[in-house]
């Protein structure tokens, strides 16, 4: 519900600011919360912003979002399938489909994104992945629009979303306004600024777990890959191999998203140099650091701490690094 009230809010302030600007003229968001009506398969609207402008059942709709869900199992209730053929209903009539988070599951199960991309919050994104591998799940983006179809990332990118809608049916002027008044970063976020590194560990591979969990434990700043075969007493090609299938991802590319979260944890909450930071994390090459860390993050680590830092704010010093 904190998003629902969260969008009516934003798309609110939008109409408003832009009456402000155009007058007679304006642009104007017709804003509706809609819900399942008791024993029976109906949607009608239980809020509108112009109740005077749309009937009380359904019609034309020209987007639909579906909100954040932290349930999403799946359900074979009646209302649920209910719910699944409304959706699709609208779709077919040119209705704009957007989801937030697990809101995504529900436009899986319909199966408005066969064959595209989508995004969900990153810690349902192997989920989404696994249960519908006919979608490419792009954990790391927190907007992904199709022109009929978008989905929008972890629980708050709501706020995202609404900016987008706003910008795609009034303008960018009041887009950006909108933006202001919530003093919200209009662009440029990404999920993956936000997200923790989430390793598979339930592959089944028993000793390519043990060096997971070494590693994990405090040994990935200055380990090399003979080390890591060596602990899970294999050549290095089968290693190699076993472990990239394992995890997805090789030996070495692990180890840098290790380094680079002990590294995030530094640059947000102490007063350490870029470099000094760079060598407690086990890279002598300060710049070869930079690049690894702008590469899985997206932000240079000096960015990351403006953005994210609190260390040397509270202690009131000037970092430079």
């Amino acid at each position: 519900m904190s998003a629902v009230l969260g969008l009516t809010d934003l798309f609110t302030v939008a109409n408003r600011l832009s009456v402000e600007r155009a007058g007679a003229d304006a642009r104007e968001l017709r804003i509706s919360h809609w819900q399942a009506e008791n024993e029976t398969d109906r949607f009608v609207r239980v809020f509108g912003s112009h109740p005077d402008s749309l009937p009380q059942q359904e019609t034309s709709i020209e987007c639909l979002i579906l909100p954040p869900t932290v349930d999403v199992d799946p359900q074979e209730k009646q209302s649920v399938r209910d719910f699944e053929k409304w959706v699709k209903a609208q779709y077919a009539t040119g209705t704009l489909l957007c989801s937030v988070c697990g809101g995504a599951f529900w436009l899986a199960t319909i199966g408005l994104l066969d064959g595209r991309s989508a995004t969900t919050h990153w810690s349902y994104a192997e989920l989404l992945a696994t249960r519908f591998p006919e979608i490419r799940v792009e954990k790391d983006k927190l907007i992904i629009d199709h022109g009929d179809v978008m989905t929008a990332g972890g629980v708050m990118a709501w706020i995202d979303l609404g900016l987008k809608l706003i910008d795609r049916f009034i303008g960018p002027t009041i887009m950006l306004e909108t933006a202001r008044f919530f003093l919200v970063d209009p662009a440029g976020r990404e999920q993956r600024f936000y997200a923790s590194f989430s390793p598979q560990m339930n592959h089944g591979d028993v000793p390519m777990l043990q060096v997971q969990l070494w590693l994990q434990s405090g040994n990935a700043e200055s380990v090399t890959i003979s080390e890591m075969a060596a602990k899970a007493r294999l050549g290095e090609r089968t290693f190699l191999r076993r472990f990239q299938k394992a995890t997805g991802l090789t030996p070495t590319e692990y180890v840098q998203h290790l380094r680079v979260g002990k590294a995030r944890a530094s640059l947000e909450f102490t007063s350490l140099t870029i470099n000094e930071i760079s060598w407690s994390v086990g890279y002598e090459n300060a710049s070869s650091f930079r690049k690894v860390f702008q590469r899985i993050m997206g932000l240079t680590p000096r960015d990351y701490r403006r953005r994210f830092g609190v260390g040397d704010r509270q202690n009131g010093n000037s970092v430079n690094g």
